[in-house]
């Protein structure tokens, strides 16, 4: 399986978008599958110039995703403790912690 570099698929995606060509006839000239190209085509509209980090690195839409489901897991996790802290001091005397 061969690798491209980022300027080769931003290259591949202009070049489809400028020429006129079909997906087909352009994976065709350039080597990647039909299927390929039309990903780079699609996650260059969705990301731009974000497009195509390179293994191992991850976009900043990915990261601030990441950020937010860690920053959610946190906030449930103090909510479930806030519950449980209502739910003993609520409770009839005796039962709960007196101070």
């Amino acid at each position: 399986m061969r690798t491209y570099d980022k300027d080769f698929k931003i290259n591949a995606v202009n070049l489809y978008k400028s020429s006129g060509r079909s997906l087909k006839t352009i994976a065709e000239e350039l080597g990647p599958a039909t299927s390929t190209l039309s990903q780079w085509v699609q996650d260059y509209k969705k990301e731009g110039g974000q497009s195509f980090p390179g293994k191992g690195k991850v976009k900043s839409s990915e990261e601030e995703l990441k950020a937010l489901r860690k920053e959610l897991a946190h906030v449930r996790q103090e909510r479930d403790i806030l519950k449980k802290a209502v739910a003993i001091f609520s409770g009839p005397q005796g039962k709960g912690i007196s101070l």
